[in-house]
C-alpha cells in the first residue's frame, strides 16, 4: 500500500536553497518539448501507478488545465535532450489560504541519476514561486522514496 508524504516549504525566509549546474534550463514548449517529455516521464515512472504509461492525450489534458503555465515547466536539457525535468502548478483557489506552489512532477532521466539535476530544476522552481509572491511551497512524495525526501529535505521541505 502507497503511503503519500505531504511535505511543506516556507518561502519568506531568507535563506533559499542554491544549486550550482551546467546544464541549460528552459521552460516547457508545447510546440516542441511534448513528445519528447512524455517518451521521458513515461521511462522514469514506468512503474508508477499515477504519473506511467501516459499517452499524449493524458499530457494534453494537463495543458488545457486553468492552472497549467508553461512558465512553471522546468527542463534541463544538453544538447537538446531532456535529462530531467520540474513541473510546478500554483493552486490559486484555496479557501481562506494565499496561492500555493506545488512541485507537481520532479524526474530525472536515470542515466543522470546523482548529477544534481532534480535539485538544480527544484531551486529554480522555488525561486519562480518566490517571483509570484508565493509564500508557501509543497510537494506530494512517496514516503519509501528515499533519494526524493533527502532531496526535498535539503531544500527545507518537511
Amino acid at each position: 500500500m502507497r503511503h503519500i508524504l505531504k511535505l511543506h516549504r516556507d518561502l519568506t525566509s531568507d535563506s533559499l536553497p542554491q544549486a550550482t549546474h551546467d546544464y541549460t534550463i528552459e521552460t516547457f514548449n508545447t510546440a516542441t518539448h511534448k513528445q519528447q517529455w512524455l517518451d521521458l516521464n513515461n521511462h522514469i515512472f514506468a512503474h508508477h501507478a499515477d504519473q506511467g504509461n501516459w499517452v499524449m492525450a493524458d499530457l494534453d489534458n494537463r495543458i488545457n488545465e486553468d492552472w497549467f503555465d508553461p512558465q512553471g515547466f522546468f527542463l534541463a536539457t544538453e544538447k537538446g535532450v531532456i535529462e530531467g525535468f520540474v513541473w510546478t502548478k500554483i493552486h490559486q483557489d484555496l479557501v481562506n489560504q494565499d496561492p500555493v506552489g506545488e512541485l507537481y512532477v520532479v524526474g530525472t532521466a536515470p542515466a543522470h541519476h546523482g548529477r544534481g539535476i532534480a535539485r538544480a530544476l527544484s531551486v529554480e522552481a522555488i525561486n519562480y514561486f518566490v517571483t509570484k509572491g508565493l509564500k508557501h511551497a509543497m510537494l506530494y512524495v512517496d514516503a519509501d522514496n528515499e533519494k526524493g525526501l533527502k532531496l526535498y529535505q535539503s531544500l527545507g521541505f518537511n
